[in-house]
């Protein structure tokens, strides 16, 4: 079997075989979290939320998965029909595809790159192009609304999110996700994780991962009240559900990211437990359920609003935080604390 596996062929069975794994890891993790975020809704408004299909009505999401998916797929006239289906299939390959550099645990990841970061923002920006051509090809002026404002709004929390992401690449002088959990460990468990040095930028990435991934209150691409569905307005059956399963996946990522650039991903927040991939989980379930929160407690923006706020407020305070964190990483301030590159990080 060893043999086998060092051969052209072993190879690209194994690979397959990972790719596999973790795309289903993402699929059954998307079922429950879905199920989850509308019980935290329900919570949130005093009522029950789904409970008739399956134990505690946990089969809710299959059955709706399967209700899209036998739908009939009616097609609008005038549409351009090869962008019209590549749009909802390029939202959700996107999605799927920055899996392929995010670890769960120490060597448990399907590409080990040293340029893993940028290779999962460059994906995140390209994931506003299948929101675009979603719009465009719908011919509705309605849909290709929501796509302008799409566009607009993702490319702007992007600018903020790379920059912030910049400050922690300062501090560790790594573009590996695993260095930079690597740098965190420094033995003092929650206290040694990046969410302390970099405090005030974690709220920001916070409210940039709502804005990127078009969650409430910065849903204008999709705000029903105004633009009756936005984008996937003129979508129904399969293509639809391909958008919103590619927004979900694009959820549980930011959540991930969250976990590895500032909360220490798979490493135990108190010394002497054992590291490893469930802490990873809590942690992503713990900002998926923040998420959840913010939808249902927080009213929506105005348009004017969410770009003045990305504008006029992150744009500015994330770009100060990287000169700032320049400096106190260059000259070592306080033994090192911004500079984990100096003591071996």
């Amino acid at each position: 079997m060893a043999d086998f596996l060092e051969t052209g062929l072993g190879i690209t069975v194994l690979i397959a075989a990972q790719s596999l794994l973790v795309v289903g890891f993402v699929m059954i993790s998307l079922i429950f979290l879905v199920y989850a975020d509308r019980k935290v809704w329900a919570a949130v408004q005093m009522r029950r939320g789904p409970n008739v299909v399956g134990p505690w009505g946990l089969l809710q999401t299959f059955a709706d998965a399967i209700k899209f998916v036998v739908k009939e797929v009616v097609i609008p006239a005038g549409v351009d029909r090869p962008v019209y289906f590549l749009a909802p299939l390029a939202s959700f390959v996107l999605a799927v595809l920055a899996w392929a550099v995010i670890p769960f645990n120490d060597g448990w990841v399907l590409a080990d790159i040293n340029v893993a970061i940028l290779f999962v923002m460059a994906i995140a920006s390209l994931e506003v192009y299948g929101v675009i051509m979603g719009g465009w090809a719908s011919n509705s002026k309605y849909a290709f609304l929501g796509s302008l404002r799409s566009a607009a709004q993702m490319i702007s929390y992007e600018v903020s999110l790379g920059l912030i992401v910049i400050g922690v690449i300062i501090s560790t002088g790594s573009m590996s996700f695993g260095a930079i959990v690597g740098a965190q460990d420094t033995g003092y468990g929650l206290l040694g994780w990046y969410w302390l040095p970099h405090l005030p930028m974690v709220v920001l990435f916070f409210v940039s991962a709502l804005a990127e991934t078009n969650r409430p209150p910065f849903d204008l691409p999709e705000a029903e009240s105004e633009l009756v569905a936005g984008f996937m307005v003129e979508y129904g059956s399969t293509p639809y559900l391909l958008f919103m399963a590619g927004e979900y996946i694009a959820i549980f990522l930011m959540c991930a990211l969250m976990s590895l650039l500032f909360f220490g991903g798979w490493l135990s927040p108190i010394p002497g437990l054992a590291d490893g991939f469930h802490w990873m989980f809590i942690k992503m379930a713990f900002f998926f359920f923040m998420f959840a929160m913010v939808k249902a407690i927080v009213p929506r923006y105005r348009y004017d609003q969410l770009m003045r706020i990305g504008w006029k407020v992150f744009l500015p305070v994330s770009l100060a935080w990287v000169v700032l964190i320049s400096f106190l990483a260059k000259f070592e301030v306080a033994g090192g604390f911004w500079a984990r590159w100096a003591i071996g990080g």
